[in-house]
């Protein structure tokens, strides 16, 4: 792992970790919230419907005195106030009842059949009395009562509430109740909406946690890239001035060499000459070694001139790149025994010093492997311009290779060419198949 990839991840590291922490405490937040909203709204909401059922119990109660004011006779008003509590409903399972002093029951709008019946001692599947604490609450003046009763439209015991109050003149207990499970049911619909929106808004932080995350590897891989090609750039900048040192440097030796050197071992080869000139046929010892000395003096001469223009042919900056190439292609015939032919088509003399220098070092390598490794009968050196820009070709019939598995010396050749070539603009490209040759192309567009 590197190090810029471990900088990422302490990056991120915290930034998932309080992602996560804020996430869960949010989570943990909104359900405290949601539960407590939702107790105060459920008890609001039995306050609202205890309110209704007063309400409801208060318009019953104010129209019975109506009708007893009407009424002839109490016999009358009796009728009229059971009948209008049987036909009164404000729900589907809203309905009135009532229930004398002693228990007996007057009205039941959903089941008639307790009508006359005694129901004192009724008891719910809670053992509670039912009947004997709503006439309690009558006699109080009035109050609600939790127990167990049949739902008329499910036919099921469940939770209810009613609320009565005792009606002069003959003190009846009346009143009505609402089903708590309908409560119930707008309570969990209600929990599921809120949950729902705690998954949203859940979902929200996650999406915005994780564009965030996004966000940062974004950020981190462009910052990696650009600095990546940052590094390349100077690289390659380095890398050409090593090169233009180098060339530098060869230039300075090389013409040492030439200039120096040489021309010392000129000298001195000339003046043995001169002396094995003035020497007498009768001393012939002495003429054995100064021979001699004149063959390795031109032996040395020869490896200096060599050893210069391998480092930097002074015919490339006194003729150009043209002259270079064909006094390159001819020494290499000479030297490998591999016939070469030169194709030039120039129209200008003079190149850019760097790219000319570049061409020439590139066919110098080229020629170099088809020494080394190609095992080749023939080389095609070709060197064209036209109004597109300079192309250089490099092609063998040799035993070739392939690119999947370019050798480690070749390959580094191979890549120092390219990166010089790229550096200044141009194309570079390789083409070899095993048995089939190796061609190197260079282009410089103009």
């Amino acid at each position: 792992m590197t190090l810029r990839t471990k900088v990422v991840l302490l990056a991120l590291a915290p930034l998932l970790l309080i992602s996560i922490a804020f996430a869960l405490a949010m989570v943990n937040l909104a359900d405290e919230l949601a539960q407590r909203e939702l107790e105060t709204f459920e008890n609001n909401l039995l306050r609202s419907k205890e309110t209704a059922l007063k309400s409801y119990v208060s318009i019953m109660r104010i129209t019975a005195g109506y009708l007893v004011e009407k009424a002839d006779s109490d016999e009358e008003a009796q009728r009229s106030i059971q009948e209008l509590m049987q036909r009164m409903h404000f729900s589907e399972d809203g309905y009135f009842f009532a229930y004398t002093p002693s228990g007996v029951n007057l009205v039941h709008a959903t089941q008639p059949g307790l009508v006359g019946m005694d129901l004192l001692n009724i008891q719910d599947n809670n053992s509670n009395y039912v009947i004997r604490n709503l006439l309690a609450r009558a006699t109080e003046g009035g109050g609600f009562h939790n127990y167990l009763w049949q739902k008329p439209t499910s036919r099921v015991t469940v939770d209810k509430i009613s609320y009565v109050e005792s009606l002069p003149p003959w003190n009846w207990m009346f009143g009505t109740g609402l089903y708590l499970d309908d409560i119930q049911q707008e309570m969990e619909l209600i929990k599921d909406g809120v949950d729902e929106n705690v998954a949203d808004a859940l979902l929200t932080f996650v999406i915005i946690a994780l564009l965030a995350v996004m966000g940062v590897l974004v950020a981190s891989i462009w910052f990696n890239v650009h600095e990546h090609r940052l590094a390349d750039q100077s690289l390659k900048e380095l890398s050409h001035k090593t090169v233009q040192l180098q060339e530098e440097e060869r230039r300075r030796v090389s013409r040492e060499l030439h200039d120096g050197i040489n021309q010392l071992l000129v000298s001195v080869k000339y003046r043995i000459e001169t002396v094995l000139g003035l020497l007498q046929e009768g001393q012939q010892t002495l003429r054995e070694p100064l021979l001699k000395g004149r063959e390795t003096l031109k032996q040395a001469i020869q490896e200096a001139r060599r050893i210069s223009h391998d480092l930097r042919p002074s015919i490339l900056d006194d003729l150009g790149l043209v002259a270079a190439l064909e006094h390159l292609g001819e020494d290499f015939e000479e030297r490998s025994g591999i016939e070469v032919s030169v194709y030039l088509q120039v129209s200008e003399t003079r190149l850019d010093e760097d790219i000319a220098t570049t061409l020439y070092r590139i066919a110098q390598e080229a020629l170099y492997n088809v020494e080394k490794h190609a095992s080749a009968k023939q080389v095609t050196l070709r060197l064209e311009q036209d109004a597109e820009g300079l192309f250089l070709e490099v092609k063998d019939d040799g035993v070739g290779f392939s690119l999947r598995r370019l050798g480690h010396g070749r390959g580094i050749g191979i890549r120092n060419m390219r990166e010089r070539v790229e550096f200044l603009g141009g194309s570079f490209s390789v083409h070899s198949e095993e048995g089939k040759g190796t061609c190197i192309q260079v282009t410089f567009m103009g």
